[in-house]
């Protein structure tokens, strides 16, 4: 059973930066696609950023410039490097995986780390 576990989340002021984690558990990290995606109070989770087993990344437009993904294949861990905060950005972060296989597609969620930005 695949578990992905987020960290790194806190309380941050405007203009900071925090960089999420989230690790996987076992030694499977075959995973064809990997994202992080964020749902703010009253709000529906939304996509933030994903990237692929070939390292190919995409964002959304409100973060584009600010945030990086990335992935590190030897530790089982996915990233996310968040610069230059704003209250906007505020939400609970949760990191997610999918596995295309034979048998059909497998998809994993982490529990989340809350990211909250305020002076």
């Amino acid at each position: 059973q695949v578990q992905l576990v987020e960290s790194g989340g806190g309380l941050v002021q405007p203009g900071g930066s925090l960089r999420l984690s989230c690790a996987t558990s076992g030694n499977d990290f075959s995973f064809n696609v990997m994202g992080w995606y964020r749902q703010a109070p009253g709000k529906q989770r939304e996509l933030v950023a994903t990237i692929d087993s070939g390292g190919s990344t995409a964002y959304v437009a409100s973060v584009k410039g600010r945030f990086t993904i990335s992935r590190d294949n030897a530790k089982n861990t996915l990233y996310l490097q968040m610069n230059s905060l704003n209250p906007e950005d505020t939400a609970v972060y949760y990191c997610n995986a999918m596995k295309v296989e034979v048998g059909g597609t497998s998809v994993y969620w982490g529990k989340g780390t809350l990211v909250t930005v305020s002076s």
